[in-house]
Order: C-alpha cells, then structure tokens, then sequence
C-alpha cells in the first residue's frame, strides 16, 4: 500500500470515528434518568428542595412562593446556533398537595430555558417564569408545558385545571383540560391535577415533523396511545444552541406542595421508561383542624406543687394574652387565610410607628416581613366592634383571596384578636399613586406612566366586573387605593370595602360607603353598589390623574369646586387641555390627555345609563374603538346641584377625603 493511500485511509477513518462521536452526542449522550432525587445533580432555588424519602419539592407548603430546580449541566439542542433544533423526548411523575385539598396553589411547569436565573419572575399565576415586563416576549427563549390549577382570565386560561403548551408567554398556544383518552374507545377522562392523585406526564418533539406532543395519565396507566396535546411548531426559532431543562412552581395565598417523584429525559430517542415501583412515596394532606383545649391532669401531691402550678399558668397565660386572638369553630376551614396573630405581630415589629405606612379612614397600615417566607407584606389594622356579618365577611376575604391579577393587590389573608381585624395585603414598594399625585415630596409622573397605571386599573376593574367567577364591586376606587410596584405599575388594592354577588344577580342595598368626590350621586336614594357605580369612581379617578387635582376641593376657587363640572366648563369654553395637571409641562401626548379627560366625564356622567361597562372602557383606552361622540351640552348641569339634591349634604361635601358612612361594613354594616 503506498504511503499516500495509507495516509487518505487514515484520514478516512478519522473522519468516520468524529462523525460516530457527534452522532453519539445527538443520539443519546444527553439523557439522564431519576427514580428518586436522592443525590441528584439539580440545582435548586425558591423553596425548591429534595425531601429525605428522594422527593423533589418545588414548592412546599408555604404561601406566596415559588421555586426552581434544574439539571445542572446545559443541554445541546443543536448543532450550531441557526441550526435545527435536536428531537427530545422527557417524561415525569408528579403529585400536588394541598392543605385544605380544595384551595390550592397556581401550579407547575416542565421547561426549557436558555438560564437558570428566575430571581426576578413573579410567583402566583405567573408560575415563577416571568414578570410583568417579560411575559410575552421573544428574547426568553423559553418553552414550557404548564399544569395549571388556577384559571386567569388575563391569560386567557380555559379553565382552571388544565395542561398548556407556552412559548415565551402565559398564554398557551395549545391547552385542553387534564385528562386522558382511553385506548379501547376513545372516551375522554378528566383529571384533577389537584387532587393529590399521582400522575405522569409524557413530552415529546419530533424535530423532522416539528410536532409536540404532550399525553397524560394516572400513574397506574402506560402511555395512552392518543395525545392531550399536538401542536406544529417550530421550536428552532425559539430554542437556542444550550439550554437547561427543569421545573418552575408557584403558590399564592393556598398551600400547596408541588412534587415530582420520577424524571427521564433523552436527547433524539425515547426517554427511558419510570419504573413506578422505584419512585418515593407522597406524603399525605395533614388535617388542618386543630385542638382547641389541651388537658393536662397532673396529680397534686402538695400545696407547694399546686402553688408552682398556679404560678407558671398565670405566667404562661400573661405571656399567651400578648399574641391572644380570636378563632371560632367556623373559622377553621379557611386556614391558609388565617394568619395567626403573633406572626403578624412580630413581622410588624410590635407595630411601631417605624413601620406604619399611611392611615386611612378604616385603619392603619404597616410594612411587616413574615417570618415563616421573608416575604414583606403590608398589614392593615381595622377595629370592627360587632360580631353581627363578621363569618359571612370573612368568606368574602377569603373568596377575595383568589383574585389573580397582575393590576390587583394580592389579598393574602387575616386575622382577627379582639376588637380588631388584621388584613394582610402584598406590599407595594412605591406606596399609592395619591402621594405622587398631590404629595409636593414625591416626583411628578410622565404622562407616559400615568396612563399605563390609567390602562392597568381599567384591566383589574374589567376581570372584577365580569373575568372571575363573581362580580366584584370595589365601592372604593380613588388615587390612594391605587398602589404602585417596584416598576410603577398601577395595583388596585384595598378590598376592605368590596362586595361580591353571582353574575345575573340582583346586588342588595347596603350602607353607603366610600369617598365623596368618588360617590355616584344615584348612591343615596338606591343603597345600591353596583358595577356602574364603580365605573363612575373609576372616572373621577381619571380626571384626578390627568388634573392632578382631587375630585372635590373645598379649598379651591367656586368654579373649581367640583372637578366634573370645571373640566365641562373648560371643554365648553373649547379649553379642555388647560386642565391637565401642570406638572406634566409639554411633555405628554395631547390625544391620550384628551382622551382621558373626556372618558373620565363619560365614566362619571350623573346619569348612570349613559356610562361605559368597564369592558368598552378598556376598549377605548387600548385604541380598539373609538370614543363615542360627546358635547359638553351633555354634560352642562352642575354635579355639586345633584349631589345635594340626592342627599350629600353641605358637610359631607366640605370633607372630600373622608368616608360617607359612619358604621362601616366592618362594624355591622355588612
């Protein structure tokens, strides 16, 4: 053999044994397998973690938060980086606890992600993936397979149990109800992914065919023949050259545990089978009633005995009388709602005034850090004298527990000791929009951020009027119950005064409360919140942000008395712009000042047929239609003349910041 034969054999050859590693590479070296997480090569964070029986926990039973875990090397899912994505296949056995098993957290995701960094995304219905500046965009780079317990409207969920395919968004591009098919007739069989019942979950992407395909079924089962979900889609777009591969988990106001007991995944093959006999056990729902009276009988052999008895009970009771509460037999099936007094007492730091944040007419509010998460929280103190309404008031917190929303302050709970309430609320780290509206230490907004916070609290009105199960009347939207985040986000908060009633339904009359200034003047003769009620709040509270001004100003000039009726008088004079707030300068956008001015009079027109639903609110303020034609002849009667006429007298008029009624719904006006 010559030597130039010799040499291109050799060469052959190499060529052959590279081409063998690489296809070894993408046809199998990138596969792992876990019966069990018992020294398993994840990395963990949130409440992430590996129980001593070999259970991933993602989340435990913790409220308000999330966790992440990983496998911690980078996986190649493809060749180059404008290449095909690899065809991968995964399969996992989960479980979720809840306690109590009805109320439970937002759920859990598979995903695949360009990093393992997730610090900055939120929890609750954003399942520890994204926030609300990220949700939607291209650049995550992330697919995830959802199982989600919780329906939210702004996601556009179909229900509230159900399994999802995401790609860079919350809003699924395929989901159908959690279930299976079964092989012999086809028959669709619903599963409840929060009844605690073991489950396995198969994914699989053929790169050639560009299908991903995601099955469920009981734990019991093998894989059902027929897909949940199929869906065509390109994922080389989307996927990058490495990627990490794991599970994101999230839990609100409810407790609940999410577990995964088996993993497999594989790079271009099936992933290996999960030997069910091999995988750890689930733990079960502890009970969540609790002894309201230990006996202890100790036998009394002496005086001095029963004299050392008598002496640490009066100590221990002392001690106890400090964090004493009040808890009823009734109260016990709300437990994740009921927080206990003497956690709340020490996140406050014994509630001194250092940590007080601002004082309203129904109480004060404090910062405080739990100290069970280290999550801060805001605590508001509200005396409630009588017992008359109080269970029927607590269910409507805790059924206002489970509003998700991201323009929504999260209600997370309360507790009750003695003649108070303690309501506990997410903490919004820039205060209320009221303190930057008319607090002169406090920077002027942009326009640009005033009407993003005007659009975030018009979507939070919508899903309470008409997106979440209930209707859900807040009686009391004005600028100081508009809380801003760490991004200068408008959140609707403070649902102490909310009311809630079944769509289709009658609501009743109750006590007239709220804020004058923000009152529908129709408030006083019916009793009667409603929807449109709110909606004429809601337009007081959008003058108030475009003027910078307080619906109702004693201390202003005749004419500017009543904000209403000078912005009408300015649009007469064909001088509507001149009410803007001043601090704006010329830096805003005169469509959207105009805009917002005139649908700030449409939304508070004295007559309650003639105002917007808040979904035709929201509508004109995104640009989907146009804003009805209007003339200030429409609105040329005086809203001060009406006021009074309709029962809001001259000294309830003087105090624009105080609330009209004097028995509040929490002391028996419910």
């Amino acid at each position: 053999m010559s030597t130039g034969l010799l040499r291109a054999s050799v060469c052959l050859l190499l060529l052959l044994f590279l081409h063998q590693k690489l296809a070894a590479c993408a046809d199998g070296a990138d596969s792992f397998t876990y019966s069990g997480f018992r020294g398993a090569n994840l990395t963990l964070d949130g409440v992430a973690a590996i129980s001593s029986g070999g259970l991933l926990v993602v989340t435990d039973n913790t409220v308000q938060s999330k966790g992440h875990a990983f496998y911690r090397t980078p996986l190649r899912f493809k060749e180059s980086p404008n290449g095909t994505v690899f065809s991968f296949s995964t399969t996992f056995v989960f479980a979720f606890i809840s306690e109590p098993a009805d109320l439970n957290g937002d759920g859990m995701a598979f995903l695949v992600s360009p990093t393992k960094d997730f610090s900055r995304a939120l929890g609750n219905q954003y399942l520890g993936l994204f926030n609300l500046s990220s949700v939607g965009n291209s650049t995550n780079h992330v697919l995830a397979i959802e199982l989600d317990t919780t329906r939210n409207p702004e996601f556009q969920d179909i229900d509230n149990n159900h399994v999802g395919i995401d790609i860079n968004n919350l809003k699924s591009d395929e989901s159908h109800t959690a279930g299976y098919y079964l092989n012999d007739t086809g028959s669709f069989q619903n599963l409840s992914l929060r009844s605690g019942q073991t489950m396995q979950v198969w994914v699989d992407y053929d790169s050639h065919e560009m299908i991903l395909n995601v099955t469920l079924a009981p734990i019991a089962m093998a894989k059902p023949r027929r897909r949940l979900l199929s869906a065509v889609v390109n994922l080389s777009s989307v996927l990058l050259e490495t990627m990490y591969v794991g599970f994101s988990a999230s839990n609100g106001p409810f407790l609940t545990s999410h577990y995964v007991l088996g993993w497999s995944f594989k790079m271009n093959g099936v992933a290996q089978a999960l030997d069910s006999s091999l995988l750890p056990s689930v733990p079960r729902a502890k009970s969540n009633h609790k002894l309201k009276v230990l006996r202890i009988g100790l036998p009394l052999a002496s005086s001095t005995l029963v004299l050392i008895i008598v002496g640490t009970v009066v100590f221990i009771l002392r001690r106890r009388g400090r964090y004493s509460e009040l808890l009823e037999d009734w109260e016990l099936e709300y437990g994740p709602h009921r927080f206990s007094y003497k956690d709340l007492f020490r996140a406050a730091k014994g509630f001194r005034d250092t940590e007080l944040l601002g004082m309203g007419a129904f109480g004060r509010v404090y910062k405080g850090v739990l100290p069970s998460s280290g999550s801060e929280v805001a605590i508001k103190r509200v005396s409630h004298g009588s017992r008359q309404g109080m269970r029927e008031f607590i269910a409507e917190i805790v059924s206002l527990g489970r509003l998700r929303h991201r323009n929504l302050v999260q209600l997370l709970g309360y507790c009750r000791r003695q003649g108070e309430l303690l309501l506990v609320y997410d903490y919004m780290p820039n205060g209320s929009l009221e303190k930057f509206l008319h607090d002169q230490a406090k920077p002027a907004l942009d326009w640009a951020t005033r009407f993003r916070i005007i659009k975030g609290v018009a979507s939070g009105l919508l899903y309470l009027h008409e997106d979440w199960e209930q209707v859900v009347v807040h009686r009391d939207i004005k600028a100081s119950n508009v809380l801003l985040d760490n991004e200068l986000n408008g959140r609707l908060g403070d649902f102490g005064l909310a009311r809630l009633y079944d769509h289709g339904t009658d609501p009743q009359t109750t006590h007239v409360v709220g804020t004058m200034g923000y009152l529908a003047p129709e408030l006083a003769r019916t009793g009667k919140a409603t929807t449109i009620t709110d909606v004429f709040a809601f337009g007081a509270f959008l003058l108030e942000v475009a003027c910078g001004r307080r619906p109702v100003d004693p201390t202003a000039h005749e004419e500017q008395l009543v904000l209403q009726d000078w912005v009408v008088e300015k649009w007469r004079k064909g001088s509507i712009l001149e009410t803007r707030d001043p601090t704006l300068g010329e830096e805003y956008a005169v469509e959207e000042v105009e805009l917002v001015l005139k649908l700030g009079l449409l939304c508070s027109h004295p007559l309650p047929t003639k105002r917007p639903s808040m979904r035709q609110v929201v509508r004109y303020l995104e640009g989907h239609a146009p804003l009805p034609e209007l003339s200030p002849a429409n609105l040329s009667f005086s809203l001060l003349a009406l006021l009074r006429k309709e029962g809001f007298d001259d000294q309830i008029m003087s105090c624009p910041s105080s609330s009209v009624a004097t028995a509040s719904v929490l002391s028996g006006g419910r």
